[in-house]
């Protein structure tokens, strides 16, 4: 698609476009600081035939050592955003405080309690603008009272007053950024609820694309969603201006999924930096590991560039912003489950087990926090309750249904009689297997896992979500399959699969009767078995007297056997989640 994007529409000649550039956009910044970026420069390329370009422009740092031109691109992106019909301009802005270039005292302008304490960071302004900053965040917190809680808008609100000729223009940024509306796009969270949903989000990101990462904070973290919480700090206040500036030339092109991708990208290079420098893990007060990643950030320019940063971060393979979006609002409904509002400004959110009240005759506390560190940040805000044991409800397939139906989640736990430990996370109600009627019908979504416990903890997800171009090839399979392949109803199935465009790696769709050359064959069950990872093979099958299985590399987890091929089972348990929040 072939789009104009003019930087000064309603211009209509070059002497207008001369003069609105030869405003100054840089009164606020101590050019001391700047480097290389000129002042005075023309503004070079100032009109783009087609987003392609613009994007790539923006990746690149197109205009990283123009100031003029910079300003330009941003006021016309921000005046291009689509906002609610009342959105405050400059004109607002000067109604109600004036307008001044000079030196603002900070301690007149309180900054607002949406801000949650955030203090405003000065990048490259100078020391009086910070006082310019408090102006413009007083005048926001008036014009939009529905804001309860946007601990970075501090940061974004400095950051803008680089490129703003004087402090209305700025506001009037900073309010079509906040007054956006177009649908499925939001660019900065307004309340707790959002913000603690992106944290949450972020955290199952990181557990699906930064593995490493994640372990490192789990081994040395008491709270790993507590270090989580600072993701967008990261990003917006604790980067270098250098950093953070080519952060938002990408940011207001792309939009909110730049974010994650920028604090995934620092999370990769934090764990590369402790794997250099530490040799033991030692589990820390959470605040020190969030201090110790604070420092790490801003001092980031000492080992990485902005360029090496971005490249790192557009070189994750992150799913698509439909559906980010949908793991988003499923976590906002999880909190708001939980008691938490939009209006409210805080709560405490702990996403740990409660040691004193789990018991478990297959793995330990640090065991099942461990696991705990894996499941979706939404979930493991519940503290695990036992549905199911074979050593008090028996060895029967019955029973395991009748005890686990109802319940999704859970967590299947197994102990073979040779010691070893292995087990599913399964996002599915048991009770949708009924249908298939007599048949074995898989169903289930991308959220479920496999894992081991020994000889060291592994999980096995979803083959897809590392190599999503596989949801297509098996596409592609399923059209070419005759019908005679229906008839082994223990592997393929009668329905065609999924349309790959709702293959979901988290949960937009419950897939079920899906083909045997899906990779997305999650979990099944009849009077006979149940069968966790399908498709030439099986993660976990298990008889209906719950005594033996096997186990064995499937398609859909890409897993090795979990434990001894064929194995005997000494005990079996089922955890579901018990809908509580700990404060």
């Amino acid at each position: 698609t072939r789009v104009q994007i003019s930087l000064f529409p309603s211009l209509n000649s070059w002497s207008d476009m001369t003069e609105v550039m030869a405003v100054d956009c840089g009164v606020f910044v101590d050019w001391s600081q700047m480097g290389d970026v000129s002042r005075d420069a023309a503004p070079g390329k100032t009109e783009y035939k087609d987003l392609k370009e613009l994007k790539q422009h923006a990746r690149s740092g197109q205009w990283a050592k123009n100031h003029s031109q910079r300003s330009a691109v941003y006021q016309q992106l921000l005046k291009a955003l689509p906002c609610r019909t009342v959105t405050p301009d400059a004109a607002v802005y000067r109604d109600i405080v004036g307008n001044s270039n000079s030196k603002r005292n900070p301690s007149a302008y309180t900054l607002p309690e949406f801000v949650d304490g955030t203090a405003v960071p000065c990048y490259c302004l100078k020391a009086e603008s910070v006082g310019s900053v408090h102006a413009v965040l007083s005048c926001v917190a008036g014009q939009f009272p529905d804001i309860s809680h946007c601990p970075s808008l501090p940061a974004v609100t400095a950051l803008l007053l680089h490129w703003s000729a004087d402090e209305a223009q700025c506001f009037e940024s900073v309010s079509r950024m906040l007054a956006c509306n177009e649908p499925g796009r939001r660019l900065l969270d307004q309340t707790f609820l959002a913000y603690q949903s992106a944290c949450m989000t972020f955290g199952d990101l990181v557990h699906k694309y930064c593995p490493a990462a994640h372990k490192l904070m789990v081994a040395t973290a008491t709270d790993v969603l507590e270090v989580y919480s600072d993701w967008q700090r990261w990003v917006l206040g604790d980067l270098p201006f250098s950093f953070a500036a080519r952060v938002m030339d990408v940011f207001l092109v792309e939009g909110y999924k730049v974010l994650y991708r920028v604090a995934l990208a620092i999370l990769k290079f934090y764990r590369k930096q402790r794997a250099a420098t530490s040799s033991a893990l030692t589990k820390q007060d959470s605040a020190a590991v969030r201090r110790d990643i604070q420092v790490f950030v801003q001092n980031i320019g000492k080992s990485v560039t902005p360029d090496k940063l971005l490249e790192k971060a557009f070189s994750i393979r992150l799913f698509s912003r439909k559906e980010i979006t949908l793991l988003q609002l499923a976590n906002e409904k999880s909190l708001q489950q939980k008691g938490i509002t939009v209006k409210q400004k805080r709560q405490n959110v702990h996403l740990a087990v409660n040691a004193d009240n789990f018991s478990s005759e297959i793995v330990s506390a640090k065991e099942i926090r461990d696991i705990w560190s894996w499941i979706p940040e939404r979930f493991a805000l519940c503290q695990p309750q036992l549905l199911f044991t074979t050593s008090t409800h028996g060895c029967s397939l019955n029973r395991f249904y009748s005890h686990c139906e109802g319940y999704e989640p859970t967590l299947m736990l197994i102990r073979t009689i040779d010691g070893e430990v292995c087990g599913a996370f399964l996002s599915t109600d048991w009770e949708e297997r009924k249908r298939g009627g007599n048949k074995l019908s898989f169903f289930g979504t991308g959220e479920c896992f496999v894992f081991r416990m020994k000889p060291e903890m592994e999980r096995y997800e979803w083959v897809v979500i590392k190599h999503p171009e596989l949801a297509n090839t098996a596409q592609s399979a399923d059209d070419e399959q005759t019908s005679a392949n229906n008839n082994d109803a223990s592997q393929s199935l009668e329905e065609p699969a999924a349309d790959p465009s709702q293959l979901s790696p988290f949960l937009s769709t419950r897939h079920f009767n899906l083909n045997s050359r899906n990779t997305s064959m999650f979990m099944a069950g009849n009077v006979d078995s149940i069968i966790i990872g399908g498709g030439e093979g099986n993660a976990l099958y298990i008889d209906s007297e719950l005594n033996h299985g096997r186990t064995e590399r499937c398609l859909t987890f890409d897993n090795p056997p979990l434990c001894a091929e064929s194995f005997q089972i000494a005990l079996l348990e089922v955890w579901g989640f018990k809908d509580t929040m700990t404060s």
